[in-house]
């Protein structure tokens, strides 16, 4: 809501980010931040920026202009709380998404390759003279020789995916 309210009153007001950076006196991918609503501003600077888009912050903050007082700094402190509360959960769930994928891959791309180790590899002793088995062969000669060269990357790439995610918890 804030992001989306932050870049509306933006363009209503014929600023670029850059511009609007330089009122501000902070780099124009902070802007970019709040807009994509990766992160918010906190509340001196949402004061500067609502002095700066001629807007009320009860606006930017997406309240009707009679609920709150312009520059009441603990309601907006809270409204930004809650903004940040909602950006973690938001980044927390983006997280455990990615560690179940990766979990699951790891764990698809070790079950595949136990299938492969107990059953044997029978694609070099296929039998290629009856044509309808040969185009089953072919296929899983195929698949196994991609497999076998590019599960150890995924696999890797996998468990370092997974390491990165619980780094940054």
């Amino acid at each position: 809501m804030l992001s989306e309210n932050i870049r509306a009153v933006r363009k209503s007001k014929g600023l670029s980010q850059e511009e609007l950076a330089v009122k501000l006196n902070v780099v124009r991918q902070t802007i970019s931040k709040w807009e994509q609503g990766l992160s918010v501003p906190d509340s001196n600077i949402l004061i500067s920026l609502s002095e700066a888009l001629d807007t009320p912050v009860s606006v930017l903050l997406g309240e009707i202009v009679e609920q709150t007082e312009v520059n009441d700094l603990k309601v907006i402190s809270e409204k930004l709380e809650i903004i940040n509360l909602q950006l973690a959960l938001s980044r927390n769930a983006k997280r455990k998404k990615l560690t179940v994928f990766f979990s699951l891959l790891a764990v698809a791309i070790i079950a595949v390759w136990m299938l492969l180790i107990i059953f044997g590899s029978p694609y070099l002793a296929w039998d290629y003279s009856d044509p309808e088995i040969a185009v089953v062969g072919v296929l899983l000669h195929a698949f196994e020789w991609f497999f076998v060269r590019l599960s150890p990357v995924a696999l890797i790439g996998a468990i370092v995916g997974i390491y990165l995610i619980w780094k940054k918890k």
